[in-house]
């Protein structure tokens, strides 16, 4: 059987138009990139496609809730690494963990967790997941002693390394 990658990781440049006027990301953008991280490495890693799963099958994952920590700020033409994570599951939701480093992993940037409701688009109301779905999730969750997003940014602040 295959090995299955748990924490999904891909590497970005910090753009222009995403920017402040004092060159560092946009509060608001941080989200797209790390929604944009997420989207692309389910479907190389998992071939999960949202989008055609969508228009095929009706049913996708919609944003229930995000938190976010700015922890250091990413600057413009800056390359970044993105990070994320499943961190558990339920029979309709995924709970995710994403973060952004600096391209040498030594600073973080930003950290969010995510939850992300299964949900029919025909009928508009949340859906379960299948078999393969939670099989999948159980193979890739990874835990984390922390149960509080305040309690995880606590212990980050207190690592000198990279998670």
């Amino acid at each position: 059987m295959k090995e299955v990658t748990k924490i999904l990781e891909s590497t970005t440049k910090v753009r222009f138009q995403d920017c402040d006027p004092f060159n560092h990301l946009n509060n608001a953008a941080y989200l797209n990139y790390f929604m944009n991280h997420r989207e692309d490495e389910l479907i190389n890693n998992y071939e999960i496609d949202i989008y055609k799963m969508g228009r095929k099958e009706g049913k996708s994952w919609v944003v229930g809730s995000n938190q976010i920590a700015y922890l250091r700020p990413a600057f413009l033409m800056e390359d970044i690494v993105m990070q994320s994570q499943l961190l558990h599951y339920s029979p309709s939701k995924i709970f995710v963990e994403m973060r952004m480093y600096n391209k040498n992993k030594t600073e973080l940037k930003s950290i969010m967790w995510s939850t992300f409701v299964h949900f029919n688009l025909l009928n508009q109301k949340t859906e379960i997941h299948s078999e393969a779905f939670m099989d999948l999730f159980e193979s890739i969750k990874i835990p984390l002693k922390e149960t509080t997003f305040e309690e995880r940014i606590k212990v980050i602040k207190g690592q000198t390394v990279s998670i």
